[in-house]
């Protein structure tokens, strides 16, 4: 597999972070290489947020991503900000509800779903951000698939088992859009 460098960015509360997280610990689970930087606003919820992930078979030089090999954009800024920045050859997935204007970029596949519809309708409310690891995983895959659920077991805290099904739903419909 090498190395992937993946950017996820949104504002905060949109779980990107935590989506971040869970591709960190796939990538841990397969005793691969990883680092995980968070990067975000001083603001609570609505500031900008983003995450470096970088998996590889390799030692890590730097965990920051500047040339993303894969992009999950939640919003429209951070699309703008970091859609020309993937490399030849990657993937960004954009939540479409979110990000209503795109552009092809060549040599970059672009994924565009209506995330926080899908989760809205699916009664997962507050889950597009797993929609669009789904969604990035069978684009591009970056870990086995049952590591990638083992992922969500692991990163989901225990006071709130309750949602470790839910993230599940909602990599099984990103992986199907």
């Amino acid at each position: 597999m090498a190395t992937e460098n993946i950017l996820l960015a949104g504002f905060g509360g949109q779980g990107v972070l935590f989506a971040g997280k869970v591709i960190a610990s796939a990538g841990l689970i397969e005793g691969r290489e990883l680092s995980w930087l968070p990067s975000y606003g001083p603001e609570m919820r609505g500031g900008t947020a983003n995450c470096s992930v970088v998996l590889s078979d390799d030692p890590i030089g730097s965990p920051l991503v500047t040339t993303p090999d894969a992009l999950i954009a939640m919003n429209q800024p951070s699309f703008d900000k970091f859609c020309d920045k993937v490399t030849d050859g990657g993937v960004i997935v954009v939540d479409s509800t979110l990000v209503p204007s795109t552009h092809e970029i060549e040599g970059v596949r672009l994924c565009a779903i209506p995330a926080a519809q899908m989760a809205e309708e699916a009664g997962l409310k507050g889950l597009a951000n797993i929609i669009c690891v789904g969604k990035l995983f069978a684009e591009a895959p970056f870990c086995d698939k049952d590591t990638l659920f083992a992922a969500i077991d692991k990163c989901v805290p225990a006071r709130k088992a309750a949602m470790v099904e839910k993230n599940k739903q909602a990599l099984k419909i990103g992986m199907n859009a």
